[in-house]
This record gives structure tokens, C-alpha cells and sequence, in this order.
């Protein structure tokens, strides 16, 4: 893997209740927690924060104030597929349906940013802009259909064991 270039990932999820619901709890509780665990990850690179340096859960970058973002940068895609799949990450993700609805444009994108870039939300709602726009690309891509730093299609097996 090229250390020339890491892995940059916007996801985004429209959440079913307000914070403070008791529907959201689980959630809620499991926020700072799993980015604590992020930040202790090998590969792990930068993620954005709130103003209390935790989550994201009060920045809103889009219209719809459900809509609730991730943004972070890992060191190769080894080091995200592990967090996302082998952590309690993974706990989240098998709740997702509970916690939010299903989003009708892509919710995902992964692009690469030259070492020392630190992308800002701008950048990355223009990635899922592209992303929707064009399908899976070198410049803007998903898991299911992955390009290298060099702008070459990658194929891989997602597994989603925890």
C-alpha cells in the first residue's frame, strides 16, 4: 500500500429519533465510546469532532438536522474494514435499521487524499455529490465497487463478521 495516499471516508445516516429519544439511547451512549476506539486503531489517521472534540452528533452539514455524519481518514482500507468490522463498530452496524431509515442516495463514500490532507465537510458531501451523480468511480467510490490510490478497480471480500 502506497503511504503516499490514505483512505478517506464520509458516511452519513438519517437518524429515526431526536438525541435525546429513549429509542436513541443505545446509540447515543455508544458514540463516544466506538470514536475512542477509533482513535486507538492502527491505520487510524483523523476523524472530524464536534466542538467538545467527541462525535459529530451536533454538526450538521445538511439540511435535514437527522441527518448525522462521519467523517475520517485511515491509512489504508485493511485499517477502516477492521475497525468498521472487527470492533464494537460492529455492534452498531448490525442496529442500524433500529436506529435509522434507509437513505435513498448512496450513504457511503471512500476516496483517496494525498498523506497530511485533512479533507473538510465541503470536500466530502461533493465526493457523495459525484458518487450520485456518476456511480462508483477512481475518484469517488464505495466498498462494493473499490479503486487503488492509482485509480485502478480493486477486488476484495467484504466480509461483515464482527
Amino acid at each position: 500500500m502506497s503511504t503516499q495516499y490514505h483512505l478517506a471516508e464520509l458516511n452519513i445516516a438519517r437518524a429515526r429519533y431526536e438525541d435525546d429519544d429513549p429509542r436513541f439511547k443505545d446509540f447515543v451512549d455508544m458514540v463516544e465510546p466506538v470514536n475512542t476506539m477509533a482513535e486507538r486503531m492502527p491505520g487510524y489517521v483523523w476523524r472530524l469532532v464536534d466542538k467538545e472534540g467527541v462525535g459529530t452528533m451536533d454538526i450538521k452539514a445538511f439540511d435535514d438536522p437527522r441527518l448525522l455524519v462521519n467523517l475520517s481518514v485511515w491509512e489504508d482500507l485493511e485499517s477502516l474494514l477492521t475497525f468498521v468490522n472487527k470492533t464494537v463498530h460492529a455492534r452498531v452496524m448490525n442496529r442500524r435499521k433500529e436506529w435509522f431509515a434507509a437513505m435513498e442516495s448512496h450513504h457511503l463514500v471512500l476516496w483517496w487524499v494525498p498523506a497530511g490532507h485533512t479533507p473538510d465537510l465541503a470536500e466530502a458531501k461533493t465526493k457523495l455529490e459525484q458518487l450520485d451523480r456518476e456511480g462508483p468511480g477512481a475518484a469517488a467510490f464505495t466498498f462494493g465497487k473499490f479503486y487503488s490510490p492509482e485509480g485502478e478497480p480493486v477486488a476484495f471480500e467484504l466480509s461483515m463478521d464482527g
